[in-house]
């Protein structure tokens, strides 16, 4: 019997089965034994085959994935955990007040994205509280990720959902990702009216989202359109990317690959490193290049 994980609850899962019928069923351990390098070896996303066991399932094997994204688990930092698996594309809900997502978590983010080859868009909500003085800034996010080739939205989803957002989701698998407070469960109350997920407040104190999504869920809209509402992530740890492969992952770092003097050349502080003359020539955002730089300093990112 063949299904779809679509909640993961830590010890219990829900799995989609071909007919639609959504049942209940448990992981053996051996699969935590099998990979100790991840912290959860099943994520949203995954297609498995079950065998029943009394009044539920249990889950005998984890079909091989097409993909799968992943970061640095924040309670072990020598190990993953996974987001989920066989996703088409992802999309980062991030705002620019009330929380502000910093440019790094941005960042970050799509470094992710690319080490999976996975598309990703970038949708910045609650345009609603920007005021005149915010505009100069947000153009220059806009502009910065575009110019990337990350195709990027400002909107307020108070207002409803944009014909952008609906034409990204048509007949894709989605991720939806970032911080608590930035608007993915508003998102997905918009877009399934049943789906009931809890709206967070902001607290005054720190001016950052209130955890609501506890676990990762996935949401069908038709047969062909799915998207997988996830927690909010506080930081985002780089989980499986070596330091002397990470700029690959920096599409506008990665058109110059074998232009630097030395074929070895980590853009750090190497002579006649081309990324280095396109950062002074501002060819490449200052901004991104420092976080090309946090990103190698992170521990045993440099082998």
């Amino acid at each position: 019997m063949e299904g779809v994980i679509i909640k993961s609850t830590g010890s219990w899962y829900s799995v989609r089965l071909l007919d639609g019928k959504e049942v209940k069923a448990r992981l053996p351990g051996r699969f935590k034994l099998e990979n100790k390098k991840k912290s959860n070896p099943i994520a949203v996303g995954d297609k498995v085959e079950l065998l029943p066991e009394a009044e539920n399932f249990v889950i005998q094997l984890i079909v091989p994935r097409k993909n799968y994204i992943v970061r640095k688990s924040p309670k072990n930092k020598y190990t993953a955990h996974m987001i989920a698996a066989n996703i088409d594309q992802a999309i980062l809900i991030a705002s620019y007040k009330r929380p502000r997502t910093s440019l790094g978590f941005i960042d970050r983010f799509f470094v992710t994205l690319e080490a999976f080859r996975i598309p990703g868009y970038l949708l910045i909500n609650k345009s609603d509280l920007y005021l005149k003085e915010d505009q100069v800034g947000l153009e220059g996010i806009i502009n910065l990720y575009e110019s990337i080739g990350y195709q990027t939205k400002m909107t307020s989803l108070l207002q409803g959902i944009p014909n952008e957002v609906h034409a990204w989701l048509r007949a894709k698998t989605t991720l939806l990702s970032g911080h608590s407070g930035s608007g993915k469960s508003t998102l997905i109350n918009l877009l399934q009216s049943n789906a009931n997920q809890q709206i967070g407040k902001i607290s005054d104190f720190a001016n950052k989202g209130v955890h609501t999504t506890t676990f990762a869920e996935m949401f069908s809209l038709d047969v062909d359109t799915h998207v997988i509402d996830t927690p909010g992530i506080k930081e985002l740890g780089l989980a499986e990317i070596k330091g002397k492969e990470l700029s690959h992952y920096f599409p506008e770092m990665r058109e110059l690959m074998g232009q630097c003097k030395y074929n070895n050349c980590l853009h750090l502080d190497e002579p006649s490193c081309a990324v280095h003359k396109a950062v002074k020539s501002n060819n490449i955002a200052l901004s991104r290049f420092e976080s090309y730089l946090s990103m190698m300093q992170e521990n045993d990112n440099r082998r």
